[in-house]
Order: C-alpha cells, then sequence, then structure tokens
C-alpha cells in the first residue's frame, strides 16, 4: 500500500489525479488480492487485534525504507521511536496468547 498511496508523489505529481488514483488502485489491488485470504488463514491462528497490529508493523517496515531511499527523506530518529512504540503495542496484544 506504500507504493499505492505516495509512489505517484515522486513521478507522476505532474500527471492529472485521475491517473494518479487510477494506478494506485491497481497497485492497491494486487496488494489486497495477498491481504484478504491471508488474513482469511491468520485469523485461524490469530485474534483480530493481532492481525491488525502485525498490519501495522508490516507497513513500517516496509514505510520506513521506501521513505528513505525511494522518496529520498532524511532517516530521522523519529522512526525509531515509533517503531519501538509498535514494538509495545505488539507486546500488549500478543502477552495474553
Amino acid at each position: 500500500m506504500t507504493v499505492a498511496w505516495y509512489g505517484h508523489l515522486k513521478y507522476a505529481h505532474s500527471k492529472p489525479w485521475l491517473l494518479a488514483a487510477l494506478l494506485s488502485w491497481g497497485i492497491a489491488l494486487f496488494e489486497y488480492l495477498l491481504q484478504v485470504p491471508a488474513n482469511r488463514i491468520g485469523i485461524g491462528v490469530y485474534t483480530l487485534p493481532q492481525l491488525k497490529i502485525i498490519q501495522e508493523v508490516i507497513s513500517l517496515s516496509v514505510f520506513i525504507p521506501f521513505a528513505v531511499f525511494y522518496m529520498n527523506q532524511p532517516l530521522k530518529l523519529d522512526f525509531l521511536w515509533a517503531g519501538l512504540c509498535l514494538l509495545g503495542a505488539v507486546y500488549f496484544m500478543f502477552r495474553s496468547a
């Protein structure tokens, strides 16, 4: 979803928004074709909140390298703090499992 949501900002910012939206929707569709079956399989093993936390950790793990290497954003210490907060969320979601 990171590429679908933000990828157009780098190369398609001068293109019509409708073209960027259609391209983003195409990318998102591919991810949904993977995510929906994964959630259907995962719900047999994890709770719904646990699945959501897993998704957020994956999203941040993908977003940080995307922002730094693809979008040329500076690496900030805030990324580390956000990651540590997510680790805390993972702990609380999985501690009673």
